[in-house]
């Protein structure tokens, strides 16, 4: 994890890759879990036997649950010591490159695009989260996560 004393370290981070997380292994049960949150109980996520002889041999996890790693990702990589709270501020754009087979392993890479000065002392950051699966060619997800970080 790495540690940053307050939000004016990170203007002169732009353009740069700030953090990579561990490895996530998705596993059978939060594909379940995420299915019955989200009403999507389509085959190719929940039913294993069908999904053997589907397109990927074996079920997948959701785009959306592989998006819905993002907060975690984040938590899990960066500690700003002087910010009390960060808030999601939305996405700009959204890719799912590959599908995300139960049982891989998933790591983020997160390079920070913009930051600019906000209300309240705060900074809104965008950032490029490039989500890979270990042994893969291509990521599984790209994304352009917008956050409000507050002092």
């Amino acid at each position: 994890m790495k540690t940053f004393q307050s939000l004016k370290e990170f203007p002169a981070l732009v353009g740069q890759e700030v953090a990579v997380s561990d490895w996530l292994t998705i596993t059978q049960e939060q594909v379940n879990q995420f299915a019955q949150a989200t009403g999507d109980h389509q085959w190719i996520h929940v039913d294993v036997e069908k999904a053997k002889a589907g397109p990927f041999g074996g079920p997948i996890a959701h785009g959306f649950l592989t998006l819905s790693l993002l907060p975690q990702f984040f938590e899990t990589t960066m500690e700003i010591v002087e910010s009390r709270m960060g808030v999601n501020y939305g996405l700009n754009r959204v890719r799912f490159m590959a599908p995300v087979p139960v049982g891989s392993q998933l790591r983020a890479r997160m390079k920070l695009l913009a930051c600019d000065p906000i209300d309240n002392d705060g900074m809104q950051m965008t950032w490029e989260v490039t989500i890979e699966r270990e042994g893969a060619p291509k990521p599984v997800c790209v994304a352009e996560s917008i956050a409000r970080r507050y002092p």
